[in-house]
């Protein structure tokens, strides 16, 4: 009994302090039937048996996606069944035309059903602005405070050497690019404040500044955030909120 322990560490690992003490100080019985229900209990919660092997593929395919354990799957699996079958199949067409018709813009690597997304095709757009950012989701973020009327421009993630991504790996080629066309007056480098962030900045910096290109580069604000209390701000962000402070006006 002395060796169990030492032959099977990760069912005890499973087990409380107090069970474990009390397994330890009393009869082998009782640690024999403490030790079954756990493994009864692990069993339950690693593998899930399904009555039908259909519903078994299902939630496995929903725990695939990010975000999602076996017991959402099972809930959104039986959540699909529930419904009826038209319904259910407009969605996974859904899901396939999107997987097999969306693509990305030649010009600014966002999502889009054409060659050309609609944000750079629209007429009402300021092309003289482009807005850098790192993948679509930050895009799509700005897009939704309906407060930049420009266009973007999706890098695909930021030069960080340590995770192997390198310069030539990211659409920077096509940003500088873009610029040489004569009809960006301004790049917007919405990156996150980070040291891959930064990098990837005075990449872009430097390989603009050796084309001589005429182009201003901002950066957008960074500093402590509406509703937030100043004693929470890490340093940086305070320094960097005193350093770009800006005129108060009222009304304004």
């Amino acid at each position: 009994m002395k060796d169990w322990y030492n032959a099977n560490p990760f069912f005890y690992a499973k087990i409380p302090t107090l069970q474990r003490i009390f397994i330890r100080q009393n009869a082998y019985k009782c640690a024999v039937i403490d030790i079954s229900a756990i493994f009864h209990r692990l069993s339950i919660y690693r593998f899930m048996h399904l009555s039908s092997k259909l519903l078994e593929q299902a939630v496995h395919a929903f725990t695939s996606l990010p975000g999602i354990g076996k017991k959402t799957a099972l809930r959104l699996a039986l959540h699909l069944l529930q419904q009826d079958k038209e319904r259910v199949q407009d969605f996974c067409n859904a899901l396939g035309q999107m997987r097999t018709h969306i693509q990305f813009c030649r010009t600014c690597h966002n999502l889009s059903d054409f060659e050309t997304c609609d944000v750079c095709s629209s007429t009402t757009r300021d092309k003289g602005m482009v807005c850098v950012v790192e993948s679509i989701r930050e895009a799509m973020a700005i897009e939704n405070t309906q407060h930049y009327n420009g266009v973007y421009h999706v890098l695909g993630g930021l030069i960080s050497p340590l995770d192997g991504i390198t310069p030539q790996m990211l659409h920077i080629d096509s940003l500088v690019a873009r610029v040489q066309t004569g009809e960006v007056r301004e790049l917007i480098m919405a990156l996150s404040p980070t040291i891959e962030g930064e990098t990837t900045i005075f990449y872009i910096n430097k390989q603009l500044e050796s084309i001589n290109a005429d182009v201003q580069i901002s950066s957008i604000a960074r500093g402590v955030s509406f509703g937030g209390e100043l004693e929470y701000a890490d340093e940086l962000t305070l320094g960097r909120s005193i350093v770009s402070r800006v005129p108060y006006k009222i009304g304004g």
